[in-house]
């Protein structure tokens, strides 16, 4: 019987985990320090996304309908990824990644908008910024900012 309702339950949990991890196809980096080197290094501006990845549906879906797709891989190459988590669960990162995390987003986020897209040079100087997602598939205004501040 426990057998039975572990098969039952097994589906449930990959589809859980599928919606908090940040795992993809591109290299997201999760330090802020090691995507400003790679910045200098490359002469590529950061990407910085800003999510709730346990609890924002906004979040989750424009990670599945742009973040993770093929069509990413264009604008992924122009910049250096730096992946921004403030879950609600807190087993999800380490102490140490949320509290650096948090000081991000007191820094480039204040308000705590998410989704949020912030672009920002080697220096770590803002460019611009675009949160929200209707979450209808509809990606042309991302794709537009995302264009706006490749080198």
């Amino acid at each position: 019987m426990k057998k039975v309702i572990l098969l039952l339950l097994f589906p449930v949990f990959l589809a859980a985990q599928s919606h908090t991890s940040h795992k993809s196809d591109y290299d997201w980096l999760t330090n802020y320090d090691m995507a400003i080197k790679k910045a200098k290094k490359t002469d590529k501006n950061i990407l910085m996304f800003f999510t709730g990845s346990d609890w924002c549906p906004p979040c989750v879906s424009l990670k599945k309908d742009l973040l993770d797709t093929p069509k990413f891989k264009s604008y992924a190459d122009k910049y250096v990824l730096l992946y921004i988590d403030i879950p609600r669960n807190k087993d999800l990162l380490t102490a140490d990644q949320l509290a650096d995390n948090k000081k991000l987003a007191s820094k480039y986020n204040k308000k705590g908008s998410v989704p949020m897209m912030k672009v920002v040079n080697e220096k770590g100087h803002e460019l611009g910024a675009m949160s929200g997602y209707s979450m209808n598939g509809e990606i042309s205004y991302h794709t537009k900012f995302l264009a706006k501040y490749t080198k």
